[in-house]
């Protein structure tokens, strides 16, 4: 699981990089869509799974369906792969 906070509307799709400290480190996720009907989501999950390449079925979004700070499950990707494919 990777705790996300998530840009909507950006000027363009972006995934990284960690903010936050401790506890609090977050994957920095920009996506063009409004945070309107799912749009959003489905953009971070779209540019998640890009990034990481994985399949977007992979990646799926846990907890904040409705904020900016979201928990995702990204499947067959470890901590480690996720934060070296954010630098």
């Amino acid at each position: 699981m990777v705790d996300l906070q998530v840009v909507p509307r950006a000027s363009r799709v972006a995934v990284g990089p960690l903010v936050g400290s401790g506890p609090e480190r977050r994957l920095r996720v920009a996506v063009m869509a409004p945070p309107v009907d799912g749009k959003a989501n489905e953009a971070v999950v779209a540019a998640l799974a890009e990034a990481l390449n994985t399949r977007r079925r992979d990646v799926s979004i846990l907890r904040g369906e409705t904020g900016r700070q979201k928990t995702a499950r990204i499947a067959g990707v470890s901590l480690a792969a996720l934060e070296a494919a954010v630098r």
